[in-house]
């Protein structure tokens, strides 16, 4: 299923290409995101973004041991030398999702927070990976193929080190479940884009009057390979809702085709949406 035509920009483009490419780069995924919040952000000011990482990463001392050395190197230079930590209200802020600033604030959302640490400890050679624990993202130190002994360390709170308690009891806060091993899995660098701009879309449907935010968000998600058909709806409603309905129609009809494969009477609903919404053309 493919998405009904939506914004194109050059951004877009490389964004596009970067998310279907044999190693996709996280961070300059992430900053291609920061350029539809920020149109001052250019080819400049990503170039300078991705400098700063590869200027923190010379900081770092030159392989530093274990896993739990490496954690305690990158939580010295990034959390307590350079101050780079979350707060509760930076999840109110868009810039907490944008890597850009965070780099600028030294400030973010766990999961930016994480791509930073994750994007300086890589490029100094450390066995880093990003853990998307549930409710909260962190970052895993060691093989990726024994996760399971990983060193966890919560950048949100300055690159913490936690402990096996400390990770059972973040899932069990955010689950109510006990920490299953799968959850220490290493997450994909698609996984962390798509998460990024979950984020996004979140903090935009707390606040309508950014509607023009979560639609951005949903049309990033649908450059991404192997999206969700669910996307197409998601972006029809917020068409709608910024009164562009004949094409949030068309989108309807284009969801409704896809749904009518498995559920037939959820496609009828569909496809009323999309009548009522061009009835508001006249």
């Amino acid at each position: 299923m493919h998405p009904r035509p939506a914004r194109t920009t050059p951004w877009r483009r490389a964004f596009a290409a970067e998310a279907r490419a044999e190693r996709p780069d996280l961070s300059l995924l992430c900053l291609l995101i920061g350029t539809e919040a920020d149109p001052a952000l250019d080819d400049p000011g990503m170039a300078a973004a991705r400098r700063r990482l590869d200027r923190l990463a010379a900081l770092l001392p030159a392989g530093p041991g274990c896993p739990r050395a490496w954690a305690a190197a990158v939580a010295e230079l990034l959390g307590v030398r350079c101050g780079f930590r979350g707060h509760p209200g930076d999840y109110q802020r868009l810039e907490s999702s944008l890597l850009h600033q965070v780099l600028r604030r030294g400030r973010g959302l766990p999961i930016l927070l994480s791509v930073v640490w994750i994007e300086v400890a890589r490029r100094a050679g450390a066995p880093v990976y990003g853990v998307a624990l549930p409710g909260h993202f962190v970052v895993g130190f060691g093989p990726h193929d024994a996760y399971e002994r990983c060193v966890l360390a919560n950048p949100f709170d300055g690159g913490r080190v936690l402990s096996a308690l400390d990770a059972q009891l973040m899932v069990a806060g955010a689950t109510g479940a006990p920490l299953d091993p799968a959850m220490l899995r290493p997450a994909g660098v698609l996984d962390i884009v798509r998460r990024v701009l979950n984020n996004i879309r979140a903090w935009a449907a707390a606040r309508p009057e950014h509607a023009d935010v979560a639609l951005w968000a949903v049309e990033l998600a649908l450059l991404l390979p192997a999206h969700e058909d669910r996307l197409h709806y998601d972006r029809a409603q917020l068409l709608v809702r910024l009164g562009d309905f004949r094409t949030g129609a068309a989108e309807l009809d284009t969801y409704a085709e896809a749904l009518a494969v498995h559920d037939e009477e959820a496609a009828d609903r569909v496809r009323g949406q999309a009548r009522a919404a061009r009835a508001r053309l006249n």
